[in-house]
């Protein structure tokens, strides 16, 4: 005996996933954004103080953005997939939250990219240039970027699984 799921049970299924997703992805690149804007560390080298904050790197300030539109997008995109999911509405009104939702996936890869790269660097330098890892006299700074970027790649992969799903909706028939 086969047993299918109702359209009215997969329906259901799939809006408490999307709020669910929608809702992590919220948090996740708000805990990225809030990380990046409160890392702030002093040190002295050779008596010289020396201080690390994000707003000193194009990278880091590109990233803190990246999250906040991210952030912004899974705000924005909760109004539609809620509206849309109270309706049984043709799924091509999916589209626009699928728009919505491949927007937010590429500005967050963006600023993952962009501030791994620069991270990278400051943690281990590189040799053929001669710069030196910043990280060993800036742990601290160092250690919550990295977490910041953490949540940012989590919250990227969130907003991928919405793409999917998203698409999916956009491009179902009724039959």
């Amino acid at each position: 005996m086969v047993v299918q799921n109702s359209p009215l049970k997969s329906q259901k299924a799939f809006s408490i996933i999307q709020v669910l997703l929608r809702t992590l992805a919220f948090a996740t690149t708000l805990s990225a954004l809030w990380l990046m804007l409160t890392s702030r560390q002093s040190t002295e080298v050779f008596a010289v103080k020396f201080e690390a904050k994000y707003s000193y790197s194009p990278a880091f300030k590109f990233f803190a953005i990246a999250n906040a539109v991210g952030c912004a997008l899974s705000l924005l995109s909760s109004i539609p997939a809620l509206i849309l999911r109270r309706q049984s509405s043709n799924p091509g009104n999916f589209f626009f939250v699928f728009l919505l939702d491949l927007v937010a996936m590429t500005v967050v890869v963006a600023g993952c990219a962009a501030a791994t790269a620069v991270g990278y660097v400051g943690r281990y330098g590189n040799s053929h240039t001669g710069w030196i890892p910043v990280c060993d006299h800036f742990e601290k700074f160092c250690d919550r970027l990295t977490v910041s970027v953490a949540f940012s790649y989590i919250a990227l992969i969130l907003f991928l699984l919405l793409t999917i799903l998203s698409a999916h909706m956009s491009r179902r028939n009724h039959a």
